[in-house]
């Protein structure tokens, strides 16, 4: 353990932090269920951004990040869209405003803005979301859970731990016992504080963790000067063609093990199925989880487009910097490193905490630490309180005590807080590594949930009976599915899960009724969608002829593909300054530019049109 004393009063002093932060706030939270869940929809846009950027920011995602970066170079740009990453720029050109304009508290509340309150399906529509909404939740808190844990193995071997343990462990669940430590100090704040507490918490995080990525940018940039990288011919180059062509064999020949078993090879056919699943999962809005808590925390929707945009701009340079920092710090010294999991198999996952652990200074390591540390309880807390919304508000207040008093609606959020962290953790165990609870969520159980969500937004005859019959077939055969593809084979199984999804919606439709129209021509002016609305939108028209329709569609999908290409700049710009590419650089750059100079006119300065 190459942990020193300054390095533990640094953690143990944000540990602190994060209690005295719930302590904090917790009288403000308890003023109301609204204070409580969504910061009573006062916070400024750019520190709710600063926050999501920071829940997005986890252990996890970034460990995954960078065994992807060392192992496919520039190419690893691409596959976070299996996310997919671009969601944001949808977001913020369009869905943000569309959503934040229910002024609901959850997805499942706002249901009732789109199919009404009674009538066929109603009540079914709004259970299956929260059946969903709460699997993601815990998928996700399982997710962080085992990222936290390897990594924290890394620093404090289970060695030095376990002669003060009264009991045994075995090796493939020492990451887990170290979680639970973890867990406790997030479930304390979130829990306590609400999203007051989330969001401040998150802005210390971000703040500690932007000081510590910059700093092993350049430690890895002053390491490569006078080197050279030993990767493969097209390590350099972000473009592809119909094969990967990658060949490590006569480097590291494990990599290559790793890329067939990640089934990316295919590298054109995987990009496509990428991009089919990614735009239409962007279409469906956000899924029920800490992003679409903190859309509907804004303050106005302008300012819940704006927030969406700041994510990628806060979030993509500073953590990239420290993925091709830990990248290249891998690269050069990968010989010194043990990537050996406890189970003897060789796992990438491991070279972020063990570049860390090999080369960074006293100080600076207390600091990087207690960044990711941050990043996994900030990414868990807002988990945690959208888990906790749900359960309050559309099961708890709805079905089982409207009347609450707020002494009541607090003590049940604290009971259901740690519930949820229980149950989260508990999937932990039973999860084998992060990988495999990521691609679950991503491409098995969110194919379930595309379809009718896409739908909702875009057909007005799409009624609440379809969205319950969508959403049930799309989660039934993703759970299915779950049992029998791994890895990217969920992926290619993605179009299959569409379709039987997009079946059960439209069957589901026709089966019952249309939606009240006075509840749809109440939706359309409110929310003023486009799409295949005529019918509704020829009633409204009748009765107001002033009333201007949507027709902003082609502008904004100008501006998604816009979007898409500056995210992209900004993920590969601080890749190529760390790797001295200095050309490459500077044609990202201009064109950064130039998308900037041009979404100013057409989407900043029209954020007031529909």
């Amino acid at each position: 353990m190459r942990l020193h004393l300054l390095d533990l009063l640094i953690i143990a002093a944000y540990l602190l932090t994060t209690v005295f932060i719930g302590l904090w706030y917790r009288k403000k939270a308890r003023e109301d269920k609204d204070s409580y869940l969504l910061g009573g929809k006062t916070l400024p846009w750019y520190k709710l951004g600063l926050s999501d950027a920071s829940d997005m920011f986890d252990i996890s995602g970034t460990m995954w990040m960078v065994s992807l970066c060392f192992v496919y170079g520039m190419k690893s740009i691409w596959i976070p869209w299996l996310w997919p990453v671009f969601n944001q720029v949808f977001l913020m050109m369009y869905l943000s405003r569309w959503l934040r304009r229910s002024n609901a508290s959850t997805g499942a509340e706002w249901l009732a803005t789109r199919f009404g309150t009674r009538g066929p399906g109603v009540a079914a529509s709004h259970q299956v979301v929260i059946a969903f909404a709460l699997l993601s939740c815990l998928g996700f808190l399982a997710y962080g859970f085992v990222g936290l844990g390897k990594f924290i193995e890394i620093f404090v071997p289970w060695t030095l731990v376990k002669d003060y343990v009264p009991f045994a462990v075995a090796p493939q669940y020492v990451p887990h016992m170290y979680g639970i430590v973890f867990t406790l100090f997030a479930m304390f704040y979130s829990i306590i504080g609400g999203m007051h507490s989330i969001v401040l918490g998150d802005l210390i995080k971000y703040a500690i963790m932007t000081v510590a990525c910059l700093a092993i940018a350049v430690i890895a940039y002053l390491e490569l000067q006078g080197k050279t990288l030993n990767v493969p011919d097209g390590w350099y180059n972000p473009f592809f063609g119909q094969r990967l062509d990658l060949d490590w064999s006569r480097i590291i020949g494990q990599v290559n093990q790793k890329i067939d078993s990640d089934g990316y090879s295919l590298f054109s056919i995987f990009f496509m199925m990428m991009a089919f699943k990614g735009v239409f999962a962007s279409l469906a809005g956000p899924a029920p989880n800490y992003d679409m808590q903190k859309i509907l925390s804004t303050r106005s929707p302008e300012e819940a487009s704006k927030m969406s945009g700041f994510v990628s701009i806060i979030l993509l340079p500073i953590r990239y910097s420290l993925i091709v920092g830990l990248t290249i710090l891998g690269l050069l010294y990968y010989d010194q490193m043990n990537l050996v999991a406890p189970d003897g198999t060789m796992d990438f996952e491991r070279i972020l905490p063990e570049a860390i652990n090999r080369f960074l200074p006293v100080g600076l390591m207390g600091l990087v630490l207690t960044g990711l540390l941050g990043a996994f309880m900030g990414t868990f807390s807002g988990t945690v309180n959208a888990a906790q919304a749900y359960i309050v508000n559309d099961i708890y207040l709805k079905y089982i005590n409207p009347n609450s008093s707020t002494g009541q609606i607090m003590s049940i959020n604290y009971l259901v807080g740690v519930v949820v962290v229980a149950v989260g953790v508990l999937l932990g165990f039973l999860a084998r590594d992060v990988n495999s609870v990521l691609q679950w969520i991503v491409s098995a159980l969110y194919g379930g949930y595309i379809a009718s969500n896409v739908l909702k937004w875009h057909w007005w005859r799409f009624n609440a009976t379809g969205f319950f019959w969508g959403m049930l077939t799309g989660i039934v055969s993703a759970l299915v599915a779950s049992r029998f593809f791994e890895g990217v084979e969920f992926l290619y199984f993605f179009p299959v899960l569409f379709a039987l999804s997009m079946a059960g919606s439209v069957i589901g439709t026709y089966l019952s009724p249309p939606t009240d129209v006075e509840v749809l021509k109440a939706f359309y002016r409110n929310v003023r969608p486009w799409g295949f609305w005529g019918p509704i939108n020829a009633l409204v028209v009748a009765e107001d002829l002033a009333f201007q329709p949507n027709r902003n569609f082609r502008l904004n999908m100008f501006n998604v593909v816009l979007g898409i290409i500056a995210q992209l700049c900004l993920t590969i710009l601080p890749m190529y300054l760390l790797l001295s590419q200095k050309v490459p650089m500077l044609v990202a750059l201009a064109i950064l530019a130039v998308v900037v100079v041009i979404l100013k006119k057409t989407w900043w300065n029209r954020l007031s049109d529909y």
